[in-house]
């Protein structure tokens, strides 16, 4: 049996941290006498991440005084008290390898049942002073856990806590931390856990994924790794122009060897030395057959474009460009299904080339070619497209003209009659893709079947930062320039030096204002995760699991080489 010592609150406010402003409720505070246990939190206590934080599942969050003797011990420290983890209820007697994901528990007049374990946010090395903090409480097996509350009740420091149900498969929150967040996985605990109805769904939706990965079933899902490591020339075979705006550019091996296939709707990274200086790195969608032996990109010239309009003006046969493996995890997979191809102008040559790959397979799929531009001068690839789609027996072709028809709505997506269960594949300016995602989805879709591709810099995911006005472009950092090696940013066309002076390439990617993605900021979540086109890397922290080979977990890396990322 354990003892409630504290019950600790604390309402989200905005606290400064390394330039920026972080809505968070992680300081908490210990109060006296009784406290209110409602269904989503105490009475005084609030958060301010609900996405990752809060909610019916991670109402009420717990922690040891044992975990805390612990922590005094382990960094030296004799300033921790009840609160400093972020918890509500600092308890005793109930250790993270005792108590287990669905566990119930009566506490005053309240009653609980154990979710899942701590979520591994930034925001408790932040608290704690400790940025390594996240990855310690997984590697130390002490997260701490969640409560659901399933009878609401007053309770107060000094309650006893009473287990009054075992939890299913009896898997303990330090056991369950570890099945997701660390390595060699037990595929018999990955089973079990599963059939855990307690574990929160968002815990459930990660193990199952982990179930349905390839290779082992304790492997979490892989990306698909790219043909070769850094760059090599190709040479330009063959341009076309597709239409007034879009150039076409062939390419092939220096030694005419077949080039290793991509998978259909994958891109291209290529370097152009005599684009800029230093030489600029851009990201073209293969638009050509997969299965040919050689590349082909389509280039539409952009008035801003530097890359573009060098392209447009200097590329012929016989130049030579510099090209990473191809590489997205935006491509057609293997299905019976009815496919929609969706794309709008320049977005089509993703699709395209998936339209390519389903003609060369004599494909029975019922395949639709939905396509947008402003009038038949601008449409590229129409005589192709009319080619691949003929020979196929159940495809469908619809071309809509934004000048003479409009821009495309939910009533003329309803319209088409698309087949609820179709998987989709949808390429185009973001506002497009946005809007074609809820029409699909009002005209009964499954959202988890559109998937899209998304030129440029992925959505950054940074929760909990309070955005302060409009993002900016990426740019060089403020202050001295570095004089270590050069980081490229590919996805966002920014080439800068690195500095000691950063605790990492995730810093040194915010000093720029490049959109990053990050969660635990210690090598844990993997939020982080990021490609590397070319370079080495290595890691001042080392991260809890290594991300595979060509990936690099930036938050905790920093280079060793010129580096080149997909970010």
């Amino acid at each position: 049996m354990g003892r409630l010592v504290s019950i600790n609150v604390g309402m989200p406010k905005d606290v400064q941290w390394r330039g920026k402003t972080v809505f968070t409720g992680i300081w908490k505070t210990p109060v006296q006498g009784p406290v209110m246990v409602r269904r989503l939190n105490l009475d005084g206590d609030g958060q301010g991440d609900l996405g990752g934080h809060g909610g019916e599942q991670r109402a009420v969050m717990v922690y040891q005084v044992e975990s805390y003797e612990f922590w005094r011990t382990y960094l030296g420290r004799d300033d921790l008290g009840p609160g400093q983890f972020g918890e509500n209820f600092t308890i005793t007697g109930l250790g993270d390898d005792e108590v287990c994901i669905g566990d119930r528990y009566r506490i005053g007049e309240a009653e609980f049942e154990v979710t899942q374990p701590r979520v591994t946010c930034f925001r408790v090395g932040m608290r704690l002073g400790e940025p390594k903090m996240p990855n310690l409480l997984v590697s130390q097996h002490r997260p701490g856990f969640y409560f659901r509350v399933i009878s609401e009740g007053t309770v107060r420091a000094g309650d006893d806590i009473v287990r009054t149900r075992r939890g299913r498969h009896e898997l303990s929150v330090a056991d369950v931390d570890a099945l997701l967040y660390l390595p060699n996985r037990n595929d018999e605990q990955l089973r079990k856990v599963v059939d855990v109805a307690a574990l929160s769904p968002g815990w459930q939706q990660s193990f199952r994924d982990m179930l349905a990965g390839p290779g082992s079933a304790a492997a979490p899902p892989i990306g698909v790794e790219p043909s070769w490591a850094g760059f090599r020339p190709l040479r330009v075979t063959q341009i076309h122009r597709e239409s007034p705006q879009v150039l076409s550019i062939r390419l092939e091996s220096e030694d005419r060897a077949a080039l290793p296939p991509p998978l259909p709707g994958q891109y291209l990274p290529v370097r152009l030395a005599g684009a800029g200086e230093p030489a600029p790195l851009r990201s073209y969608s293969l638009s050509g057959d997969p299965a040919a032996g050689e590349y082909r990109i389509s280039v539409k010239r952009e008035d801003h474009g530097l890359v573009s309009r060098w392209l447009h003006a200097h590329i012929q046969p016989g130049s030579v460009i510099e090209a990473a493996a191809p590489r997205g995890d935006f491509y057609l997979t293997e299905d019976n299904g009815p496919v929609v191809l969706f794309s709008a102008g320049i977005g089509a040559t993703p699709v395209l080339a998936m339209l390519h790959a389903l003609s060369a397979a004599g494909s029975g799929r019922d395949v639709w070619w939905l396509h947008t531009s402003r009038n038949p001068e601008t449409e590229p690839f129409a005589t192709e497209v009319t080619a691949l789609i003929d020979p196929l027996p159940h495809a469908h072709r619809r071309v809509f003209y934004t000048e003479t028809q409009g821009r495309l709505d939910q009533e003329s997506i309803a319209a088409l009659g698309l087949p609820p269960e179709a998987t989709v594949y949808l390429c185009g300016p973001t506002q497009f893709m946005a809007d074609i995602r809820e029409y699909l989805a009002a005209a009964g879709l499954d959202p988890a079947r559109i998937h899209s591709e998304l030129f440029g810099a992925l959505p950054a995911i940074n929760p909990g930062v309070v955005e302060t006005g409009e993002r900016r472009t990426p740019h060089p950092p403020d202050g001295t320039p570095g004089a270590g090696p050069s980081i490229s940013f590919a996805r966002s066309g920014l080439t800068v030096n690195w500095s000691p002076d950063y605790a990492s390439i995730l810093d040194l990617a915010e000093a720029c204002d490049v959109p990053t993605r990050f969660a635990c900021r210690s090598g844990v979540c993997h939020v982080c995760v990021t490609g590397i086109v070319s370079g080495t890397t290595t890691y001042l922290q080392p991260p809890l699991e290594d991300p595979g080979e060509g990936k690099v977990l930036i938050c905790s890396a920093a280079p060793c080489s010129d580096l080149v990322l997909d970010l």
